[in-house]
């Protein structure tokens, strides 16, 4: 999967506590898109041995949380809160690295709607999701 908007340095910002915590980073953001990316390492397994779904979601809303909040200048940071997150778990990752892409797909003032796409580094397809985001501020 190609990265249409890589992160601008500009607008990199430190990990939240959680994403920081299980290696989750911020590698592309653009208008209504936001690219999240993460290591598969041992403590994110489930009893399987395979990423846990709770991993699975919090990168699909994460990602969709940061396509409807950009703004393109560092000095104007946009939140969002989760209203709404639906997730489809559709395969187990195989490869090494996760990749979760979200588009902003639709709102108003707000709220936002968004969808997602998880998928591993051999690009196979892990999950999807959508997601409705109220503004915060």
């Amino acid at each position: 999967m190609d990265n249409p908007h890589p992160l601008d340095p500009a607008l990199d910002e430190d990990a939240y506590p959680f994403a920081a915590h299980i290696g989750m980073a911020l590698t592309g953001w653009g208008p209504d898109y936001a690219r999240i990316e993460l290591p598969i390492a041992a403590f994110i397994a489930n009893r399987h041995g395979v990423p846990h779904g709770g991993v699975h979601a919090a990168m699909l809303d994460t990602a969709m949380g940061y396509a409807g909040c950009y703004t393109g200048d560092p000095d104007n940071r946009q939140l969002a809160l989760t209203l709404s997150l639906n997730v489809n778990y559709l395969s187990q990752a195989q490869g090494a690295r996760l990749i979760a892409e979200g588009r902003r797909t639709g709102g108003g003032r707000r709220t936002f709607f968004a969808e997602a796409r998880l998928i591993d580094d051999t690009g196979d397809l892990i999950a999807t999701g959508t997601g409705v985001f109220r503004y915060k501020g």
